[in-house]
């Protein structure tokens, strides 16, 4: 493997970007260093997890302290970044940028965030890079953020599920019940290579309904970093996520009011997750075996869904 820290440059002022706030010093208990991250490309249904990251860095104070080189990480072939041209020249071109952030919360407290299109290649030395710098700023615990797409109404709360390098960082989240192989992320090797040397970390996969999977759902990515901020302890805004998620629901019950079928899909799905939580206590909606809508009512209602809500986009 090559270098990993010729993958990445950091800024000077780095570490003095993350020192803790005088009032931080003398009215707070330290709190763990924590990394939040998500990268572009993978699974995202709702695209929560960008949503999320967007959010941080609108709303809270952030400086960038490393960048990495996407050159060496990034097909354009496959990803073609935007550019412009305007009546008879180049104008301008939009950079793909995959960066570490340093954040403080509401209360002043430094994290990290890291976020940008995931890498195409170089996969182990990408993780061998974040883990450098995760030693380097000390970082103690590490989340990732992603969404996926489930059998579940959006008239019910957006659940979660969590995985770890250490069972107890996720002892009050749900969990997957069986094992499964799926497609491979950077994310979730990130995960994988920060818990074999040693280091904590999590991953936070909110459900987004499968007739919103393509769909912006802010419902979700406020679900996420409300759960980040029970597993740190950092104080993160969500208030605007919050409006959001109210201004679409009222648009998605507009649409599911005038559909006969769109409503028979989400009172089946009503009843199911009713059913489980009646059950079990708590909304867990993946090892459950009763009837589901068909895919073909699921598949029917998410193009419809999908095309009206670009039509009135474009309005």
């Amino acid at each position: 493997m090559l270098d990993p820290t010729e993958l990445y440059q950091v800024e000077e002022d780095a570490e003095a970007s993350l020192a803790p706030s005088e009032d931080a010093l003398v009215n707070a208990v330290p709190e763990p260093r924590v990394l939040v991250h998500h990268l572009g490309g993978y699974i995202d249904a709702g695209h929560a997890g960008r949503l999320a990251m967007d959010h941080l860095l609108t709303v809270l104070p952030s400086t960038i302290i490393a960048t990495f080189d996407v050159d060496q990480l990034l097909d354009y072939r496959s990803r073609r970044p935007t550019m412009t041209f305007d009546r008879d020249h180049w104008a301008d071109y939009d950079e793909p940028l995959l960066a570490l952030y340093s954040v403080r919360d509401l209360a002043g407290t430094p994290f990290l965030v890291l976020t940008g299109p995931e890498p195409d290649t170089q996969w182990e030395r990408f993780a061998a890079a974040v883990g450098e710098l995760i030693e380097r700023f000390g970082v103690d615990i590490t989340v990732g953020l992603t969404a996926i797409p489930m059998a579940v109404p959006h008239t019910r709360p957006a659940g979660l599920t969590a995985h770890a390098t250490r069972p107890d960082l996720i002892s009050d989240h749900e969990q997957w019940s069986n094992t499964a192989e799926l497609p491979g992320s950077a994310s979730a090797l990130l995960e994988l290579r920060l818990g074999q040397s040693g280091h904590d970390a999590m991953g936070l996969a909110a459900h987004v309904p499968h007739y919103l999977a393509e769909t912006e759902y802010p419902q979700a990515a406020r679900t996420l970093l409300d759960h980040v901020s029970v597993s740190t302890g950092l104080l993160l805004p969500t208030d605007a996520l919050t409006e959001a998620a109210e201004e679409i629901g009222a648009d998605i019950e507009r649409k599911v009011a005038g559909s006969e079928q769109a409503s028979r899909v989400v009172r089946a799905l009503e009843r199911r997750y009713d059913s489980t939580v009646a059950a079990d206590g708590r909304p867990s909606l993946l090892a459950d075996d009763q009837p589901l809508p068909t895919a073909d009512e699921l598949g029917a209602e998410a193009e419809r869904f999908l095309a009206e809500q670009e039509d009135h986009g474009s309005n």
